[in-house]
């Protein structure tokens, strides 16, 4: 059904990468949830009526709220799409995880009031009436519910979407939260227990507890998460696949929102090599990870010696030297200056994130490390910090 419903309303719907198809994914989403949350949401409203059954009314109410958050959906998608302008030079990606994130805050402000409606029916509690009609309303919902989490799902991995993650979680905390529903109606008619306001209480937990994980699952990209581990494997590879370049260092990813990132790095090439013939090196490295991973790169030369042994295996040393204080440290833009009495090593560090000790005492430790190999050492050293 997902198969069919997007070559019928996605045009190009597997070129996921293409803003524009992302924003009909989004609308195709958006529509089905309104529409189906609607129809939902009347069912189990007159369902409600008839049985008198709180948990059933805040059941069609949520239903209700979902159809809200889908319009929120389809509306986010579209401004997402929208192209850079002179106010936002970067283009309106982000808006997807607004999206998201205004999805997550209905889902919570929802589970909240359905925890004061399920303890109001606790302390008072009133009669359920069951009907057979109610319970078939109810295991539709289930079914229905069930689809859409499939299908939000199945949508959301093919364009690496958080809102539409979002939306999944919804539909599959609704599926939960309408079975207790169910449930309830059924231990009410057939056990003559009362237990209405309990399973309230329930279906707003799943409610909650669905909204925090969207909520993280937005909000994490908007504060600046690390980038994908297989992107930056991806670009490393890449880039270090050109014999021209020796390594590479302060790899930044910058997330824009999907279909709109940025990376920028430093690449290592000989001192000796002509600048002219490695530059154009480094514009088709630029333009080879644009056209394969959807990013736009900028990549700074760093020239270095790469032909004097010595320097080299001075090189090695310190690196040795620093993976003493951590072992994930590693090392770039060495160079060497010699006197007569004493010679200057200077070089960068890049400390992981894991790393907890001062930077001041990582410089401290690695000049004292490098006396200890030979006392005509001295360190400059400046201390970075990894952005992957």
């Amino acid at each position: 059904m997902t198969q069919f419903l997007l070559r019928c309303f996605v045009r190009g719907y597997e070129n996921v990468q293409d803003p524009a198809v992302r924003e009909r994914y989004g609308t195709l989403s958006g529509a089905v949830g309104v529409a189906l949350n609607l129809c939902l949401s009347l069912g189990k409203f007159l369902a409600g009526l008839a049985t008198g059954a709180v948990s059933v009314t805040a059941d069609a109410f949520n239903n209700l709220s979902d159809a809200a958050t889908s319009v929120v959906t389809l509306v986010g998608f579209r401004l997402a799409g929208q192209k850079a302008d002179e106010d936002h030079p970067y283009g309106h990606g982000r808006m997807e995880y607004l999206a998201g994130l205004a999805v997550s805050a209905a889902i919570l402000l929802v589970g909240v009031e359905l925890a004061k409606g399920a303890l109001e029916k606790i302390l008072h509690p009133e009669a359920v009436r069951f009907s057979w009609l109610s319970a078939a309303i109810l295991c539709a919902s289930i079914a229905l519910k069930l689809w859409m989490y499939l299908f939000n799902r199945e949508l959301s991995r093919r364009i690496s979407s958080a809102a539409m993650a979002a939306t999944a979680a919804d539909s599959l905390s609704d599926c939960v939260a309408t079975a207790a529903v169910l449930l309830g109606l059924l231990v009410s008619h057939f056990a003559q227990v009362s237990i209405d306001g309990w399973v309230g209480i329930l279906v707003a937990a799943f409610v909650l507890r669905a909204g925090w994980e969207a909520a993280k699952d937005t909000i994490d990209p908007l504060l600046g998460q690390a980038p994908d581990p297989a992107l930056v494997a991806g670009i490393r590879e890449t880039v270090l696949a050109h014999p021209e370049i020796a390594g590479i260092h302060d790899l930044m990813v910058h997330d824009y929102g999907p279909g709109h990132i940025m990376a920028s790095l430093h690449a290592e090439v000989s001192i000796d090599a002509d600048m002219a013939y490695t530059h154009d090196v480094i514009d088709n490295v630029e333009r080879e990870l644009g056209s394969k991973y959807h990013i736009i790169a900028t990549i700074h030369m760093d020239p270095i010696v790469t032909d004097d042994e010595h320097i080299n295996s001075l090189r090695e040393e310190m690196l040795s030297l620093a993976r003493q204080i951590d072992p994930g440290i590693t090392l770039h833009d060495f160079r060497m200056t010699e006197g007569p009495s004493h010679t200057n090593l200077i070089f960068d560090l890049v400390v992981p994130r894991s790393c907890a000790i001062p930077d001041e005492e990582i410089r401290r430790e690695m000049a004292r490390l490098a006396k200890e190999r030979d006392p005509r050492y001295i360190t400059v050293v400046q201390v970075d910090h990894s952005f992957d």
